[in-house]
């Protein structure tokens, strides 16, 4: 009976966090899409959807109390309640930037300095990691986890790219700096979201090897 409710239990979780990554994902590329179109309407409301991310940090704390306090897991139970509750906390910081990319939909007055490429490659691939991410935890799948390491990788290219072409236009069209330094912290939003990513795959390591695997270098 106490393995039935603790594999409950743990199925719950898992099926939290797979809602909660797929509603970053909708506020991300909802974000990047008010941003392309400087649609300040649309921005406002990806931003009200952070919400639900919260929400859902609270049930994966919530299950995750209850299941140490009533089945007392131990070893691989335990790191697997253990990390749902880091990959939540990831996920809520991946919405919180994802938010702060909409917020700069506010601040920058059109049309932009130049067509989005880069950054919303940026984007797709971070979307990428994050339903990696989330389908290494529930298969427990080692290999998916590892392959998070060179997707931030490509990530983290794009946004020396985005950066450097960034600089280039502001540096030969001075009136462009304000709206570049705003793009300049888009592209970092992003970045970070896909380190977050990469931690989701370094918790699924953590549960296998009981080893913390740092997969952001």
């Amino acid at each position: 009976m106490v393995r039935h409710s603790l594999d409950e239990g743990l199925q719950e979780l898992m099926e939290i966090l797979k809602n909660m990554g797929q509603e970053v994902e909708r506020i991300l590329l909802g974000a990047m899409e008010s941003l392309r179109a400087l649609d300040r309407a649309q921005a406002e409301m990806w931003i009200a959807e952070d919400k639900k991310v919260n929400d859902y940090e609270r049930q994966v704390d919530d299950v995750c109390v209850r299941l140490i306090a009533t089945q007392q897991p131990v070893a691989r139970d335990l790191r697997k309640v253990i990390s749902a509750m880091k990959i939540s906390t990831d996920l809520e910081r991946m919405a919180d930037l994802a938010v702060d990319i909409a917020k700069v939909v506010r601040r920058i007055d059109g049309p932009l300095m130049k067509p989005l490429i880069d950054i919303p490659r940026m984007v797709d691939l971070t979307v990428e990691m994050i339903r990696q991410g989330l389908e290494s935890y529930v298969k427990g799948d080692l290999e998916l986890a590892h392959g998070l390491a060179a997707q931030d990788d490509q990530v983290d290219h794009l946004y020396n790219r985005v950066v450097r072409d960034l600089f280039e236009i502001m540096t030969a069209r001075p009136e462009t700096l304000n709206q570049g330094i705003y793009l300049s912290f888009v592209g970092r939003y992003i970045e970070r979201i896909a380190d977050h990513a990469t931690n989701i795959g370094e918790n699924v390591l953590y549960i296998a090897t009981a080893d913390r695997q740092d997969l952001n270098k």
